[in-house]
């Protein structure tokens, strides 16, 4: 179990509903609990805080830390087109954008340095329409690709990517392990097409 989560989520705009807000929540806890048993912002020298480990062995900051700090936040393809502008040079919108605070070993050992300070994680930015719209695409329930594209953004806060295969075949692997815990099929199976 990670460590207490604060997770401030703010719907900005769009026609977001309350069982999606609440799936949403829940696959955020879930991804964090997925990424900590996965080994996620391991370090040597972290001292794990309750008593599991010996001292000097290490521990990842989603342990020790005394809370967690996460923001999400619920929108709409206008306000993430200009987010996706303005940091990705990508004028369009996407379904998540993810901006992680720890972006480097180097923050990691920042926060080592006061640990009785909140881990802040960063922030998730997740676009109603075009979300929507895939789920469509994808035949597959709208709440289901929204509880996907929250842990798929939670885990890159926490330093998993995609650019490269290995990369990516750890990050979806974790993903799939993560969402059947929720009860949701792998979201990276090829999509059927209808029989004629």
């Amino acid at each position: 179990m990670t460590a207490p989560l604060e997770l401030d989520l703010e719907v900005e705009a769009g026609d977001w509903q309350r069982e999606e807000i609440a799936a949403i929540e829940a696959a955020v806890i879930a991804a964090l609990d997925g990424a900590l048993a996965n080994g996620a912002l391991w370090d040597d020298n972290a001292v794990p805080t309750d008593g599991t480990e010996d001292e000097g062995d290490g521990a990842s900051l989603l342990s020790v830390a005394p809370v967690i700090e996460v923001g999400v936040r619920l929108s709409d393809d206008a306000s993430v087109q200009i987010l996706n502008r303005d940091y990705r040079d990508k004028d369009k919108s996407t379904n998540v954008l993810s901006f992680a605070a720890l972006e480097s070993a180097e923050d990691a050992e920042a926060f080592m340095m006061a640990p009785d300070m909140p881990l802040m994680l960063g922030d998730i930015v997740i676009a109603r329409e075009t979300c929507s719209r895939e789920a469509v695409e994808q035949k597959k329930p709208l709440k289901n690709h929204l509880v996907h594209l929250a842990v798929h953004g939670t885990l890159h806060l926490v330093g998993y990517d995609h650019m490269v295969d290995d990369e990516a075949e750890e990050m979806e692997e974790l993903e799939r392990q993560i969402l059947a815990g929720l009860g949701i099929d792998d979201p990276y199976e090829p999509i059927e097409d209808e029989p004629n």
